[in-house]
């Protein structure tokens, strides 16, 4: 190799760095909160200077490789490489983690033990997106279960040990799925077994097992994704986590799941995806809907946030199911989107409940006026998340709209069901928004909230973080062919290579 590993560097850096967090003074935590901070700054930049510098985003083919031969007798390689699929990940990655970093600074108690995970985290992510070898993925993936764990069972909420433990039930028990289906790829030519996803997407298969093995990577995606009705372990983790864990599992974890169900189900198995894709597309119109429906009758806020995540996530689900440029280039673009949208409104739920010490809406009321800051970051969110034209989530959600009605493969009457299913569900979503809006700002004050002599407003470091979420937000919707030229080709590649699209 005839360059800095540069993608191993970005994997290590901020697990390593978060093993001297221990050793740093302990005379408050202000040096604790600052260097985690810094590194993952740092490792921000890199991130960027490696886009900038390193990667030429009009091609499609994997650059930056990176390939060591770790365990020898079961081919087990440590293989990394960016394509325009993983750099925009890893790119939202590190910008929502240190954001969140950042937005953890209230946090006292045992301040070394949760940076440290913050980062492990932060290894584990860009592992994940940057990985080419099925095995190494999933090494990635099980990196994130214990940390999210501890986050939830030590800085979560009265109900922390019941959502942490469905946590990791559900999510241990669906990553169980993606060995089993490597296994199947190993088993099928034993003598020429690979991982590597370069090579494997070149592997024809038996039509009877490939369905078979995109079964398991799809039902290990499904969790993650989330699919309904395997979704049932989000709203509680999201309801009892701190917010600061809330940005990570909005922003990021979620995309997990959708990346591996383009880079692997879609990308390796293709004609079973095809076989698959009006199934996907059904269901992802469906669980739009029904986590609108759901989503209203939510008391609690973080939990009505939580199901309009699985909502947003059902409009991925049909991008990835309509087996259309614009559909795909959609649902990739609506994963940033969402990312950028869901870490705000997390983060504002988090000021909201700091203020007034509850986050049940039938208790809020009449706080629009003691804290207009926040009032009006809440309000720009809000009206992000319901697809705004004018910002990401309407362009997103439209190409997903084009991509299927595009799709000369699905019936006529197919697409009409789809699109008045789609069209409910976006009509459902200022409705949970917009009355969620209404019962925390206007009004009177409750009695619990007269309990409290004064709502601060939103702090200079509170604001930072916001704007910085609602710039790309905006930016992303007056112009994005810049975000789509980073992956459209890529996206043109996965469907004129696979499905003769």
């Amino acid at each position: 190799m005839n360059h800095f590993p540069w993608l191993t560097f970005i994997v290590f850096s901020p697990i390593s760095a978060g093993i001297i967090i221990p050793f740093l003074p302990s005379t408050g935590n202000k040096i604790i909160r600052w260097y985690t901070l810094g590194v993952c700054s740092s490792e921000f930049l890199i991130i960027i200077y490696i886009f900038c510098y390193h990667y030429q985003y009009n091609n499609y083919f994997i650059q930056l490789n990176e390939d060591y031969n770790w365990i020898n007798f079961i081919k087990f390689h440590w293989r990394l490489g960016i394509d325009g699929l993983s750099i925009v990940l890893i790119l939202l990655t590190g910008f929502i983690t240190t954001l969140s970093v950042l937005a953890a600074w209230p946090i006292t108690r045992n301040p070394r033990l949760f940076y440290f995970l913050m980062l492990a985290m932060y290894s584990g992510q860009i592992g994940l997106f940057a990985s080419q070898d099925i095995l190494l993925s999933f090494s990635m993936w099980e990196l994130e279960l214990l940390p999210i764990y501890l986050l939830l069972t030590m800085w979560g909420g009265k109900r922390r040990l019941y959502a942490a433990t469905k946590f990791i039930l559900y999510t241990a028990a669906g990553s169980l799925f993606i060995p089993i289906g490597g296994l199947f790829i190993a088993s099928y030519n034993p003598n020429e077994s690979t991982f590597n996803f370069q090579l494997l997407i070149n592997k024809v298969y038996p039509i009877e097992l490939e369905i078979i093995i995109y079964l398991s990577f799809l039902i290990a995606y499904a969790v993650k994704l989330p699919i309904i009705p395997l979704h049932t372990w989000l709203p509680d983790t999201h309801g009892e986590a701190h917010y600061s864990t809330c940005m990570l599992l909005a922003g990021i974890l979620l995309k997990m799941g959708a990346y591996g169900l383009i880079r692997i189900n879609m990308e390796l198995f293709p004609h079973a995806h095809s076989t698959f894709a009006p199934f996907l597309v059904s269901l992802g119109a469906i669980q739009i809907v029904y986590a609108a429906l759901t989503s209203s009758g939510q008391r609690n806020l973080k939990r009505r946030i939580a199901y309009s995540s699985v909502s947003h996530m059902g409009f991925v689900l049909i991008g990835i199911g309509s087996l259309t440029n614009l559909g795909l280039d959609g649902a990739i673009l609506q994963m940033i989107s969402h990312g950028l949208i869901g870490a705000s409104l997390f983060f504002l739920a988090g000021m909201s409940y700091d203020r007034t010490r509850t986050l049940i809406l039938d208790r809020m009321g009449g706080i629009g006026a003691s804290m207009p800051k926040i009032f009006t970051l809440f309000s720009f969110s809000s009206m992000a998340s319901l697809a705004l034209p004018g910002m990401s989530g309407f362009i997103a959600e439209l190409m997903v709209f084009l991509g299927v009605v595009h799709n000369d493969k699905f019936s006529f009457l197919f697409k009409i069901i789809i699109i008045i299913i789609e069209g409910i569900g976006i009509i459902l979503t200022p409705i949970y928004l917009l009355s969620m809006s209404r019962q925390m700002f206007y009004g009177y004050k409750k009695g619990h909230i007269n309990l409290t002599s004064y709502l601060v407003d939103a702090g200079p470091r509170e604001i930072f973080i916001l704007i910085c979420l609602s710039f790309p937000t905006i930016a992303i919707g007056f112009y994005p062919k810049f975000v789509l030229s980073i992956y459209q080709n890529k996206v043109n590649f996965i469907l004129s290579n696979n499905f003769l699209l």
